[in-house]
Protein backbone atom coordinates (compact mmCIF):
# COMPACT_ATOMS: atom_id res chain seq x y z
CA UNK A 1 0.00 0.00 0.00
CA UNK A 2 1.48 3.58 -1.20
CA UNK A 3 0.27 6.29 1.54
CA UNK A 4 0.08 9.76 -0.15
CA UNK A 5 2.76 12.29 1.21
CA UNK A 6 0.55 15.16 3.14
CA UNK A 7 0.18 18.55 1.65
CA UNK A 8 1.77 20.04 5.13
CA UNK A 9 4.67 17.82 5.49
CA UNK A 10 5.90 18.31 1.65
CA UNK A 11 5.70 22.02 2.46
CA UNK A 12 7.49 21.81 5.72
CA UNK A 13 10.37 19.49 4.18
CA UNK A 14 12.74 22.07 3.32
CA UNK A 15 12.67 24.10 6.91
CA UNK A 16 12.80 20.09 8.59
CA UNK A 17 16.47 19.78 6.44
CA UNK A 18 17.46 22.70 7.78
CA UNK A 19 16.98 22.12 10.92
CA UNK A 20 18.50 18.76 10.35
CA UNK A 21 21.71 20.40 8.68
CA UNK A 22 21.73 22.26 12.11
CA UNK A 23 21.18 19.89 14.56
CA UNK A 24 23.33 17.00 13.03
CA UNK A 25 26.44 18.33 14.74
CA UNK A 26 25.33 18.69 17.67
CA UNK A 27 24.23 15.30 18.08
CA UNK A 28 27.88 14.38 16.97
CA UNK A 29 29.29 16.00 19.26
CA UNK A 30 26.68 14.42 22.25
CA UNK A 31 27.52 11.15 21.17
CA UNK A 32 31.22 11.67 21.36
CA UNK A 33 31.01 13.21 24.80
CA UNK A 34 28.09 10.55 26.53
CA UNK A 35 29.60 7.70 24.22
CA UNK A 36 31.71 5.98 27.26
CA UNK A 37 29.14 6.70 29.72
CA UNK A 38 26.08 4.50 27.43
CA UNK A 39 29.12 2.11 26.99
CA UNK A 40 30.06 1.08 30.57
CA UNK A 41 25.83 1.68 31.65
CA UNK A 42 25.20 -1.28 28.60
CA UNK A 43 27.87 -3.74 29.84
CA UNK A 44 26.37 -3.44 33.62
CA UNK A 45 22.93 -3.97 32.18
CA UNK A 46 23.85 -6.76 29.79
CA UNK A 47 23.27 -9.36 32.87
CA UNK A 48 19.54 -7.96 33.93
CA UNK A 49 18.67 -7.73 30.03
CA UNK A 50 19.56 -11.71 29.74
CA UNK A 51 17.56 -12.34 32.64
CA UNK A 52 14.85 -10.48 31.36
CA UNK A 53 15.12 -12.50 27.87
CA UNK A 54 13.77 -15.26 29.73
CA UNK A 55 10.58 -13.75 30.97
CA UNK A 56 7.94 -13.18 29.95
CA UNK A 57 6.86 -10.16 27.69
CA UNK A 58 5.75 -7.80 29.88
CA UNK A 59 8.23 -8.68 31.83
CA UNK A 60 10.87 -7.76 29.24
CA UNK A 61 9.04 -4.90 28.19
CA UNK A 62 8.98 -3.30 31.45
CA UNK A 63 13.01 -4.35 31.84
CA UNK A 64 13.79 -2.86 28.69
CA UNK A 65 11.99 0.43 28.99
CA UNK A 66 13.80 0.72 32.56
CA UNK A 67 17.10 -0.06 31.04
CA UNK A 68 15.99 2.89 28.34
CA UNK A 69 15.36 5.58 30.77
CA UNK A 70 18.41 5.06 32.67
CA UNK A 71 19.97 5.42 29.39
CA UNK A 72 18.57 8.39 28.38
CA UNK A 73 19.01 10.04 31.90
CA UNK A 74 22.82 9.17 31.37
CA UNK A 75 22.79 11.12 28.18
CA UNK A 76 21.03 14.60 29.25
CA UNK A 77 23.06 14.36 32.50
CA UNK A 78 26.04 14.27 30.51
CA UNK A 79 25.49 17.25 28.39
CA UNK A 80 23.94 19.24 30.73
CA UNK A 81 23.18 20.28 33.58
CA UNK A 82 20.45 22.60 32.51
CA UNK A 83 19.01 26.21 33.75
CA UNK A 84 15.51 27.31 33.43
CA UNK A 85 15.45 28.66 29.89
CA UNK A 86 16.84 25.03 28.52
CA UNK A 87 20.05 26.26 27.91
CA UNK A 88 23.34 23.90 29.35
CA UNK A 89 24.59 25.88 32.37
CA UNK A 90 28.37 24.48 32.11
CA UNK A 91 28.12 26.03 28.21
CA UNK A 92 27.12 29.30 29.53
CA UNK A 93 29.40 29.57 32.25
CA UNK A 94 32.31 28.29 29.87
CA UNK A 95 31.24 31.05 27.07
CA UNK A 96 31.20 33.38 29.91
CA UNK A 97 34.53 32.97 30.95
CA UNK A 98 35.61 33.15 27.60
CA UNK A 99 34.58 36.42 27.55
CA UNK A 100 36.13 38.64 30.39
CA UNK A 101 34.01 41.54 30.26
CA UNK A 102 31.16 42.06 28.14
CA UNK A 103 26.83 41.99 28.84
CA UNK A 104 24.04 44.46 28.18
CA UNK A 105 25.97 47.59 30.40
CA UNK A 106 28.54 49.16 28.25
CA UNK A 107 29.73 51.80 31.01
CA UNK A 108 29.68 55.10 30.70
CA UNK A 109 31.03 55.14 27.25
CA UNK A 110 27.73 54.38 25.30
CA UNK A 111 25.25 56.03 27.82
CA UNK A 112 23.08 52.74 28.66
CA UNK A 113 24.74 52.05 32.09
CA UNK A 114 22.85 51.47 35.06
CA UNK A 115 25.26 49.42 37.63
CA UNK A 116 26.65 50.99 39.97
CA UNK A 117 30.18 50.71 38.69
CA UNK A 118 32.17 47.58 37.97
CA UNK A 119 32.58 45.84 34.71
CA UNK A 120 29.58 44.85 32.08
CA UNK A 121 28.21 41.39 33.30
CA UNK A 122 28.48 39.18 30.51
CA UNK A 123 25.29 38.84 28.71
CA UNK A 124 23.71 35.35 28.58
CA UNK A 125 23.72 32.97 25.18
CA UNK A 126 20.17 33.62 23.06
CA UNK A 127 16.94 31.35 23.20
CA UNK A 128 17.41 27.69 21.56
CA UNK A 129 16.39 29.12 18.14
CA UNK A 130 19.13 32.00 18.22
CA UNK A 131 21.81 29.52 19.42
CA UNK A 132 25.29 29.95 17.17
CA UNK A 133 24.24 27.57 14.11
CA UNK A 134 27.29 25.08 12.64
CA UNK A 135 30.74 26.78 14.57
CA UNK A 136 33.08 24.92 15.77
CA UNK A 137 32.37 22.54 19.39
CA UNK A 138 35.25 23.93 21.07
CA UNK A 139 35.59 27.16 19.92
CA UNK A 140 34.50 30.28 20.20
CA UNK A 141 35.43 33.03 16.51
CA UNK A 142 36.01 36.76 17.76
CA UNK A 143 33.13 39.38 17.28
CA UNK A 144 33.03 41.00 13.70
CA UNK A 145 34.92 43.73 12.42
CA UNK A 146 33.35 47.39 11.53
CA UNK A 147 35.60 47.72 9.13
CA UNK A 148 33.85 44.22 7.46
CA UNK A 149 30.61 44.82 8.55
CA UNK A 150 30.97 47.92 6.45
CA UNK A 151 31.95 47.05 3.38
CA UNK A 152 28.87 44.03 3.67
CA UNK A 153 26.20 46.44 4.72
CA UNK A 154 26.71 49.53 3.30
CA UNK A 155 26.07 48.82 -0.21
CA UNK A 156 22.65 46.83 0.69
CA UNK A 157 21.99 49.80 3.06
CA UNK A 158 22.61 52.70 -0.13
CA UNK A 159 19.67 50.83 -1.91
CA UNK A 160 17.32 53.17 -3.61
CA UNK A 161 14.01 51.47 -2.02
CA UNK A 162 15.35 52.55 1.23
CA UNK A 163 14.05 56.07 0.79
CA UNK A 164 15.74 59.44 1.55
CA UNK A 165 16.79 58.88 5.11
CA UNK A 166 17.91 55.71 6.36
CA UNK A 167 19.55 54.73 10.04
CA UNK A 168 21.14 51.35 11.32
CA UNK A 169 23.23 50.12 14.26
CA UNK A 170 25.23 46.71 14.91
CA UNK A 171 25.88 45.79 18.50
CA UNK A 172 27.53 42.79 19.81
CA UNK A 173 25.19 41.56 22.69
CA UNK A 174 27.85 39.42 24.12
CA UNK A 175 30.78 42.39 24.68
CA UNK A 176 28.42 45.61 23.83
CA UNK A 177 30.95 46.60 21.20
CA UNK A 178 29.09 48.61 18.65
CA UNK A 179 30.34 47.24 15.08
CA UNK A 180 28.38 49.06 12.38
CA UNK A 181 26.40 52.78 12.49
CA UNK A 182 25.62 54.93 10.45
CA UNK A 183 23.06 57.93 11.56
CA UNK A 184 23.13 56.11 15.00
CA UNK A 185 21.81 59.37 16.52
CA UNK A 186 19.36 60.47 13.94
CA UNK A 187 15.92 60.42 15.54
CA UNK A 188 13.37 58.88 13.14
CA UNK A 189 9.51 56.94 12.66
CA UNK A 190 10.19 53.57 14.23
CA UNK A 191 6.72 52.47 13.14
CA UNK A 192 6.05 49.20 15.24
CA UNK A 193 9.65 48.84 16.68
CA UNK A 194 8.08 51.20 18.71
CA UNK A 195 7.02 48.02 20.59
CA UNK A 196 10.30 47.13 21.48
CA UNK A 197 10.36 50.54 24.03
CA UNK A 198 7.06 49.36 25.04
CA UNK A 199 7.76 45.88 26.16
CA UNK A 200 10.88 47.11 27.82
CA UNK A 201 9.05 49.89 29.53
CA UNK A 202 6.04 48.03 30.90
CA UNK A 203 8.05 45.10 31.93
CA UNK A 204 10.11 47.29 34.68
CA UNK A 205 7.32 49.04 35.99
CA UNK A 206 5.39 46.44 36.20
CA UNK A 207 7.21 42.89 36.32
CA UNK A 208 6.54 39.95 33.96
CA UNK A 209 4.10 38.00 36.40
CA UNK A 210 1.75 41.32 36.33
CA UNK A 211 -2.03 40.28 35.26
CA UNK A 212 -4.64 42.47 34.34
CA UNK A 213 -7.83 41.61 36.20
CA UNK A 214 -11.16 41.92 35.00
CA UNK A 215 -14.12 42.15 37.96
CA UNK A 216 -17.62 42.70 39.30
CA UNK A 217 -18.86 44.18 41.92
CA UNK A 218 -22.39 44.95 43.15
CA UNK A 219 -23.91 48.22 44.81
CA UNK A 220 -25.94 47.23 47.48
CA UNK A 221 -27.72 50.91 48.33
CA UNK A 222 -28.52 51.45 44.44
CA UNK A 223 -28.32 47.49 43.73
CA UNK A 224 -26.56 47.86 40.59
CA UNK A 225 -24.08 45.06 39.15
CA UNK A 226 -20.95 46.47 37.49
CA UNK A 227 -18.12 44.65 35.13
CA UNK A 228 -15.46 47.04 36.18
CA UNK A 229 -12.97 46.39 33.31
CA UNK A 230 -9.25 45.70 33.97
CA UNK A 231 -7.17 47.40 31.04
CA UNK A 232 -7.03 43.65 29.30
CA UNK A 233 -7.48 43.78 25.74
CA UNK A 234 -7.24 39.98 25.85
CA UNK A 235 -10.45 39.28 27.86
CA UNK A 236 -12.52 36.97 25.68
CA UNK A 237 -16.13 36.31 24.77
CA UNK A 238 -15.27 33.19 22.56
CA UNK A 239 -15.48 30.01 23.85
CA UNK A 240 -12.49 27.68 24.83
CA UNK A 241 -10.45 30.44 26.51
CA UNK A 242 -6.66 28.80 25.66
CA UNK A 243 -5.81 30.87 28.97
CA UNK A 244 -7.28 33.74 28.74
CA UNK A 245 -9.90 35.89 30.67
CA UNK A 246 -13.22 35.16 29.58
CA UNK A 247 -16.24 36.35 30.10
CA UNK A 248 -18.27 33.41 30.20
CA UNK A 249 -15.91 32.37 33.41
CA UNK A 250 -16.57 35.66 34.95
CA UNK A 251 -20.41 35.42 34.24
CA UNK A 252 -20.75 32.58 36.14
CA UNK A 253 -18.47 33.40 38.86
CA UNK A 254 -20.44 36.44 39.16
CA UNK A 255 -24.41 34.48 39.07
CA UNK A 256 -23.45 32.63 41.50
CA UNK A 257 -22.41 35.25 43.86
CA UNK A 258 -25.23 37.12 43.50
CA UNK A 259 -27.74 34.31 43.61
CA UNK A 260 -25.93 33.72 47.19
CA UNK A 261 -26.98 36.92 48.15
CA UNK A 262 -30.62 36.20 47.15
CA UNK A 263 -30.18 38.48 43.99
CA UNK A 264 -31.44 37.10 40.67
CA UNK A 265 -32.65 40.66 38.93
CA UNK A 266 -30.71 44.41 38.93
CA UNK A 267 -29.42 47.07 37.06
CA UNK A 268 -26.17 46.71 34.79
CA UNK A 269 -23.70 49.26 34.61
CA UNK A 270 -19.94 48.89 33.39
CA UNK A 271 -17.07 51.14 34.64
CA UNK A 272 -14.23 51.99 32.35
CA UNK A 273 -12.36 54.86 34.41
CA UNK A 274 -9.30 52.83 34.98
CA UNK A 275 -8.14 55.34 31.42
CA UNK A 276 -8.19 58.80 31.22
CA UNK A 277 -8.68 60.53 27.67
CA UNK A 278 -9.46 60.18 24.38
CA UNK A 279 -10.34 56.53 23.08
CA UNK A 280 -9.87 57.43 19.37
CA UNK A 281 -6.42 57.03 18.12
CA UNK A 282 -4.99 60.13 16.53
CA UNK A 283 -5.08 57.92 12.90
CA UNK A 284 -9.06 57.64 13.42
CA UNK A 285 -11.04 55.17 12.64
CA UNK A 286 -8.83 52.29 11.69
CA UNK A 287 -9.22 48.36 11.60
CA UNK A 288 -5.49 48.29 12.70
CA UNK A 289 -7.04 49.22 16.15
CA UNK A 290 -9.76 49.44 18.26
CA UNK A 291 -10.97 52.43 20.40
CA UNK A 292 -8.13 52.37 23.56
CA UNK A 293 -10.74 51.47 26.36
CA UNK A 294 -10.31 49.95 29.91
CA UNK A 295 -13.04 47.30 28.97
CA UNK A 296 -13.60 45.33 25.77
CA UNK A 297 -13.43 41.50 24.92
CA UNK A 298 -11.47 40.09 21.63
CA UNK A 299 -10.17 43.52 21.11
CA UNK A 300 -12.93 44.26 19.92
CA UNK A 301 -12.64 42.22 16.61
CA UNK A 302 -16.20 41.29 14.69
CA UNK A 303 -14.67 39.05 12.64
CA UNK A 304 -13.42 36.43 14.64
CA UNK A 305 -9.59 37.17 14.18
CA UNK A 306 -6.96 37.15 16.79
CA UNK A 307 -4.33 38.97 15.12
CA UNK A 308 -4.14 41.62 12.15
CA UNK A 309 -6.43 44.19 10.94
CA UNK A 310 -9.99 43.69 11.26
CA UNK A 311 -13.18 45.13 11.62
CA UNK A 312 -14.12 46.88 15.44
CA UNK A 313 -16.77 47.73 17.14
CA UNK A 314 -17.58 51.44 17.59
CA UNK A 315 -17.75 50.89 21.66
CA UNK A 316 -16.27 48.17 22.89
CA UNK A 317 -16.82 48.31 26.56
CA UNK A 318 -21.13 48.65 25.75
CA UNK A 319 -20.56 45.74 23.36
CA UNK A 320 -18.65 43.69 25.86
CA UNK A 321 -21.39 44.35 28.51
CA UNK A 322 -23.98 43.24 26.69
CA UNK A 323 -22.11 40.43 25.76
CA UNK A 324 -21.45 39.65 29.74
CA UNK A 325 -25.37 40.37 29.90
CA UNK A 326 -26.22 37.43 27.75
CA UNK A 327 -23.90 35.23 30.05
CA UNK A 328 -25.79 35.67 33.09
CA UNK A 329 -28.77 35.39 31.59
CA UNK A 330 -27.28 32.11 30.75
CA UNK A 331 -27.17 31.25 34.71
CA UNK A 332 -30.59 33.17 35.72
CA UNK A 333 -29.48 36.47 36.45
CA UNK A 334 -31.86 39.18 34.43
CA UNK A 335 -30.32 42.94 33.89
CA UNK A 336 -31.05 46.32 32.41
CA UNK A 337 -30.11 47.52 29.26
CA UNK A 338 -26.16 48.52 30.78
CA UNK A 339 -25.16 52.44 30.87
CA UNK A 340 -21.77 53.40 31.80
CA UNK A 341 -21.27 53.91 35.63
CA UNK A 342 -18.27 53.83 38.07
CA UNK A 343 -17.77 51.70 41.04
CA UNK A 344 -17.56 52.64 44.80
CA UNK A 345 -15.42 52.16 47.12
CA UNK A 346 -18.14 50.42 49.00
CA UNK A 347 -19.49 48.29 46.94
CA UNK A 348 -19.07 44.56 47.45
CA UNK A 349 -16.55 42.22 45.40
CA UNK A 350 -18.35 39.56 43.57
CA UNK A 351 -15.92 37.80 40.58
CA UNK A 352 -12.37 38.60 38.93
CA UNK A 353 -11.17 37.03 36.00
CA UNK A 354 -7.22 37.51 35.36
CA UNK A 355 -5.23 37.96 32.15
CA UNK A 356 -1.79 35.40 31.34
CA UNK A 357 1.02 37.65 33.06
CA UNK A 358 2.54 40.05 31.48
CA UNK A 359 5.24 38.37 30.22
CA UNK A 360 3.06 36.41 27.76
CA UNK A 361 1.35 39.82 26.72
CA UNK A 362 4.93 41.08 25.72
CA UNK A 363 5.57 38.25 23.95
CA UNK A 364 1.83 38.20 21.88
CA UNK A 365 2.40 42.12 21.18
CA UNK A 366 5.52 41.76 19.97
CA UNK A 367 5.27 38.52 17.24
CA UNK A 368 1.85 39.76 16.02
CA UNK A 369 2.28 43.26 15.87
CA UNK A 370 -1.05 43.53 18.46
CA UNK A 371 -1.38 47.38 18.60
CA UNK A 372 -4.40 46.75 20.94
CA UNK A 373 -1.61 44.72 23.60
CA UNK A 374 0.51 47.91 23.00
CA UNK A 375 -1.69 50.35 23.53
CA UNK A 376 -2.64 49.01 26.95
CA UNK A 377 0.43 48.38 28.07
CA UNK A 378 1.38 52.08 27.32
CA UNK A 379 -1.46 53.13 29.84
CA UNK A 380 -0.76 50.20 32.20
CA UNK A 381 2.57 51.68 32.69
CA UNK A 382 1.08 55.39 33.15
CA UNK A 383 -1.19 53.72 36.25
CA UNK A 384 1.20 51.72 37.51
CA UNK A 385 3.93 54.97 37.41
CA UNK A 386 1.34 57.87 38.52
CA UNK A 387 0.93 59.05 35.35
CA UNK A 388 -2.91 60.18 33.81
CA UNK A 389 -3.51 57.30 31.89
CA UNK A 390 -3.98 58.66 28.39
CA UNK A 391 -2.00 59.06 25.29
CA UNK A 392 0.25 61.53 26.54
CA UNK A 393 0.55 60.27 29.87
CA UNK A 394 1.27 56.87 28.63
CA UNK A 395 4.14 58.28 26.63
CA UNK A 396 5.93 60.04 29.33
CA UNK A 397 5.73 57.01 31.81
CA UNK A 398 7.72 55.00 29.18
CA UNK A 399 10.04 57.52 28.50
CA UNK A 400 10.54 57.97 32.45
CA UNK A 401 10.70 54.26 32.88
CA UNK A 402 13.09 54.00 29.95
CA UNK A 403 15.64 56.68 31.32
CA UNK A 404 15.55 54.98 34.73
CA UNK A 405 17.22 51.95 32.89
CA UNK A 406 19.91 54.50 31.33
CA UNK A 407 19.00 54.23 28.09
CA UNK A 408 20.18 57.17 26.01
CA UNK A 409 16.83 59.00 25.03
CA UNK A 410 18.36 61.99 23.26
CA UNK A 411 15.53 62.90 20.33
CA UNK A 412 12.98 60.25 21.35
CA UNK A 413 9.62 61.04 21.85
CA UNK A 414 6.53 58.49 22.20
CA UNK A 415 3.12 59.62 21.71
CA UNK A 416 1.28 56.17 21.92
CA UNK A 417 2.62 52.36 22.65
CA UNK A 418 1.67 50.61 19.43
CA UNK A 419 3.79 52.88 16.86
CA UNK A 420 1.11 54.01 14.53
CA UNK A 421 1.83 57.67 15.42
CA UNK A 422 3.99 58.93 13.09
CA UNK A 423 5.05 61.69 15.45
CA UNK A 424 7.16 58.92 17.47
CA UNK A 425 11.02 59.49 16.78
CA UNK A 426 13.42 56.67 18.33
CA UNK A 427 17.33 56.50 17.40
CA UNK A 428 18.49 53.23 16.25
CA UNK A 429 21.18 53.39 18.95
CA UNK A 430 17.87 53.12 21.44
CA UNK A 431 16.36 50.73 19.72
CA UNK A 432 20.15 48.64 20.17
CA UNK A 433 20.01 49.64 23.61
CA UNK A 434 16.96 48.48 24.28
CA UNK A 435 17.27 45.26 23.01
CA UNK A 436 21.19 44.86 25.13
CA UNK A 437 19.41 45.76 28.13
CA UNK A 438 16.75 42.82 27.51
CA UNK A 439 19.68 40.42 27.12
CA UNK A 440 21.31 41.72 30.70
CA UNK A 441 21.72 38.62 32.96
CA UNK A 442 20.88 41.08 35.41
CA UNK A 443 17.76 42.07 34.12
CA UNK A 444 15.57 38.62 33.46
CA UNK A 445 12.02 40.41 33.96
CA UNK A 446 13.28 41.84 30.79
CA UNK A 447 14.24 38.47 28.80
CA UNK A 448 10.12 38.42 27.16
CA UNK A 449 11.41 41.43 24.66
CA UNK A 450 13.95 38.72 23.40
CA UNK A 451 11.55 36.09 23.13
CA UNK A 452 8.46 37.51 22.13
CA UNK A 453 10.23 38.64 18.73
CA UNK A 454 9.22 37.21 15.66
CA UNK A 455 10.90 34.30 14.29
CA UNK A 456 12.21 34.65 10.37
CA UNK A 457 9.95 32.32 8.26
CA UNK A 458 8.13 30.91 11.30
CA UNK A 459 6.10 32.98 13.84
CA UNK A 460 3.82 35.87 13.59
CA UNK A 461 4.86 38.84 11.13
CA UNK A 462 8.03 37.21 9.76
CA UNK A 463 6.29 34.08 9.20
CA UNK A 464 5.60 34.58 5.42
CA UNK A 465 9.65 36.08 4.87
CA UNK A 466 13.08 34.90 4.61
CA UNK A 467 12.19 31.75 2.74
CA UNK A 468 15.39 31.68 1.17
CA UNK A 469 17.35 33.49 3.69
CA UNK A 470 18.20 33.08 7.17
CA UNK A 471 15.07 31.74 8.47
CA UNK A 472 14.97 30.10 12.07
CA UNK A 473 18.30 32.78 12.42
CA UNK A 474 16.86 36.10 12.46
CA UNK A 475 13.90 37.29 15.36
CA UNK A 476 13.29 40.51 14.66
CA UNK A 477 10.10 43.54 14.92
CA UNK A 478 9.03 44.42 11.89
CA UNK A 479 7.72 47.98 11.16
CA UNK A 480 5.43 49.78 8.24
CA UNK A 481 3.76 52.86 7.85
CA UNK A 482 2.85 54.41 4.88
CA UNK A 483 6.67 55.83 3.39
CA UNK A 484 8.17 53.78 6.76
CA UNK A 485 10.05 50.76 6.44
CA UNK A 486 11.61 49.40 9.91
CA UNK A 487 13.68 46.36 11.06
CA UNK A 488 15.26 45.59 14.34
CA UNK A 489 16.00 42.41 16.48
CA UNK A 490 18.74 40.17 16.46
CA UNK A 491 20.44 37.24 14.92
CA UNK A 492 23.31 34.81 15.18
CA UNK A 493 26.44 35.31 12.50
CA UNK A 494 27.94 32.04 10.82
CA UNK A 495 30.47 32.03 13.47
CA UNK A 496 28.09 31.98 16.43
CA UNK A 497 28.09 35.40 17.28
CA UNK A 498 24.71 36.98 18.71
CA UNK A 499 24.59 40.32 17.61
CA UNK A 500 21.77 43.24 17.50
CA UNK A 501 20.48 44.95 14.87
CA UNK A 502 18.08 48.19 14.14
CA UNK A 503 17.44 49.45 10.44
CA UNK A 504 15.06 52.82 10.33
CA UNK A 505 14.23 53.87 6.64
CA UNK A 506 12.09 56.80 6.14
CA UNK A 507 10.37 57.80 2.35
CA UNK A 508 10.33 55.14 1.08
CA UNK A 509 7.61 54.64 -1.64
CA UNK A 510 7.54 50.62 -2.26
CA UNK A 511 6.85 48.97 0.72
CA UNK A 512 7.52 45.45 -0.56
CA UNK A 513 11.55 46.50 -2.32
CA UNK A 514 12.18 48.39 1.48
CA UNK A 515 11.07 45.00 3.33
CA UNK A 516 13.33 43.14 1.19
CA UNK A 517 16.00 45.35 1.12
CA UNK A 518 15.79 45.10 5.02
CA UNK A 519 15.35 41.78 5.06
CA UNK A 520 18.87 41.48 2.46
CA UNK A 521 20.76 43.35 4.89
CA UNK A 522 19.80 41.18 8.23
CA UNK A 523 20.33 38.12 6.06
CA UNK A 524 23.89 39.75 4.96
CA UNK A 525 24.85 39.71 9.11
CA UNK A 526 23.27 35.64 9.48
CA UNK A 527 26.13 34.94 6.63
CA UNK A 528 28.76 36.66 7.50
CA UNK A 529 32.09 36.23 9.88
CA UNK A 530 33.05 39.47 9.18
CA UNK A 531 36.58 39.71 10.68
Amino acid sequence: MVVPELRPWRAAKPRLARVANVVRPRLARVTAVTGPRVTRLARAAKPQVTRVATAKTWQYTTGAATVGLALAAVVVTAVGPWDSSGQRTAEREWAAAQEGGGGADHGSRSGTSDAAGGAPQPAPSAASVLTGLGGAANTIKSAPTGQALTGVLNPLLNDPALGARRAAAVVDVTTGKHLYGTGTHDALTPASTTKIATAVAALSALGPDHRLTTRTVYEPDTEELILVGGGDPTLTARKGSRGLADLRTLARKTAAALKQRDVRQMTLSYDTTLYAGLERHPIGVNDNLAPVTALMADEARTDGSTSGPAPRVTDPAAEATRTFADFLRDHGIRTTSPGPSKATDRADALATVSSPPLSALVERMLTNSDNDIAEALARHTAVATGERADFAGAGRAMQAQLNKLGLPLKGAVLRDGSGLNRDNRLTVDLITALLLKAADPARPALRPTLTGLPVAGFTGTLSDRYGDGAAGIVRAKTGTLTGVNALAGTVVNQDGRLLAFAFLATGTTDPTAAQTALDRAATALAACGCR
